[in-house]
């Protein structure tokens, strides 16, 4: 029997082979299926099953497109009302794979239709535990993301049932059982999980705070409910698109790997509401890139900051990307339910400016030389990390403006003043300067390396440390 996570670290996402006796099933598939289709044909098996653990917020699921390609059915527990083709399992109902067995656990909380799978082996022994969002290594799953899709429902409630399913449903298993979760940390669908992806249900019976059994029902809601922070706004509508379907990846692919001659994605441009969308390096946009475009780098935390400066999924858009990247970024704005790229650069930035077409700059500059030009007025340095991070430590009098709430920070922005913007390393700040700039903010200058450049050069009074557990 072979049981093998398969972790996609921008997306903190873990989803799941599971292979006996030439039949597979797939937990929690992402977008793009080609390579669990492939695992299977190399180990001469064949897919029976995509199992689900929920409607998941955070990505679009590849349910679909596997199901379509492989003929194998789509499982989800009770309560899934989906608006395609697939089994709403019962409580306890049991599916065979081989000579082993996958037993469905309903367990509403995360979600009503939230359920975990039980791998059972053919000697009976029940050996693994695909927990979804419901149990998390170090966490489980926030209760509060359901009621955005259901206003019968509130995140009490749904706390109350987490706890229900928690101590009726999962602590009674055996200790030995190892938990195989559908994130780690990262994910925005928790908030305190471990960097470790797996664990034994005991070692979480003894380290996880969610399932301290000195905790009342009443003390559990209060705790899981405590220090959540705001979702991005495209989680409500990944949950729609994965009840109610959407288009193949491969027609996404197809639509997105039009390449454009300077001309023709400069027409593209001016005929369309089409965002411009560069997923290169920071600083390699800074210093060229087509104007009005916004900075989102592949390399970083990509999918969570595109979710969060783009707040439509059927949003058009154009990119410009590193070459030979283009396919790879489609699909991953598609894990995210971004499937309206609708073209891309050829030859990038270079064929651009090549063609004669206007190329803008954003200036980037070291900490020694944004103090300079700080100490004689020239501009007022802001910070844009998370408020959460300022909180911690941030340089004495400098204002807060996060990026994760650029529409109330702009307002903090006078576009006559010169701004020198900060992140903690530089990613986070390129996106809010070139947001800005596209919005017609001319002043804004990045400040290389972020807070951890400031604080390396030891020449700015910094606020005393104060824990983050503290401010809870």
């Amino acid at each position: 029997m072979k049981v093998e996570q398969i972790y996609t670290g921008c997306l903190a996402q873990g989803a799941y082979y599971i292979e006996n006796n030439g039949e597979a099933a797939i937990i929690d598939p992402l977008r793009e299926v080609q390579p669990y289709i492939e695992k299977a044909k190399r180990n001469n098996a064949t897919i029976k099953y995509v199992f689900e653990t929920h409607f998941h917020a955070d990505f679009v699921s590849g349910h679909i497109d596997l199901s379509a390609k492989t003929g194998a059915p789509i499982v989800y527990g009770p309560n899934a009302a989906c608006e395609f083709d697939c089994i709403s399992a019962k409580d306890g109902q049991e599916f065979p794979l081989g000579d082993a067995t996958i037993r469905v656990i309903h367990t509403p909380g995360h979600t009503m239709e939230s359920t975990c799978f039980l791998l059972i082996d053919p000697q009976g022994k029940a050996t693994s535990l695909f927990s979804g969002d419901t149990l998390f290594i170090g966490d489980v799953g926030r209760p509060d993301l359901a009621q955005k899709v259901s206003a019968d429902l509130t995140e009490d409630m749904l706390a109350g049932f987490l706890y229900d399913s928690l101590h009726d449903k999962i602590m009674p298993l055996a200790d030995d059982i190892i938990v195989y979760p559908a994130h780690g940390a990262g994910s925005a669908c928790g908030k305190n999980m471990s960097k470790e992806t797996t664990d034994t249900l005991g070692n979480q019976k003894k380290t996880n705070y969610a399932l301290n059994l000195a905790l009342s029902r009443e003390q559990f809601i209060k705790e899981v409910l405590t220090g959540l922070v705001a979702t991005p706004a495209y989680f409500p509508l990944n949950v729609l698109m994965n009840i109610q379907g959407y288009d193949s990846i491969d027609k996404v692919l197809e639509r997105g790997q039009h390449a454009l001659s300077p001309a023709a994605f400069e027409a593209a441009a001016n005929e369309t509401s089409a965002l411009i969308l560069d997923t290169r390096d920071a600083q390699t946009f800074a210093a060229g890139f087509v104007p009005n475009s916004i900075n989102i780098g592949i390399d970083g935390s990509f999918a969570p900051w595109v979710g969060a400066m783009i707040p439509d999924i059927k949003q058009e858009i154009l990119l410009v990307t590193d070459k030979g990247r283009e396919e790879e970024v489609i699909t991953r704005l598609a894990r995210v339910g971004y499937d309206f790229t609708i073209g891309y650069l050829k030859g990038g930035i270079a064929a651009w400016a090549k063609a004669g077409k206007d190329v803008d700059q954003i200036e980037s500059i070291s900490v020694e030389e944004t103090l300079n030009r700080a100490n004689v007025g020239q501009g007022e340095i802001i910070d844009v990390r998370k408020n959460s991070e300022y909180l911690s430590e941030h340089i004495v009098g400098v204002e807060n403006a996060p990026l994760d709430f650029i529409n109330d920070s702009m307002l903090k922005i006078n576009k006559d003043k010169t701004y020198f913007v900060h992140c903690a390393s530089g990613y986070r700040s390129m996106i809010f300067i070139s947001t800005l700039r596209a919005r017609g903010f001319e002043h804004l200058i990045d400040v290389q390396g972020g807070f951890k450049a400031i604080k390396e050069s030891d020449k700015f009074k910094l606020s005393e440390y104060v824990c983050p557990t503290t401010l809870l």
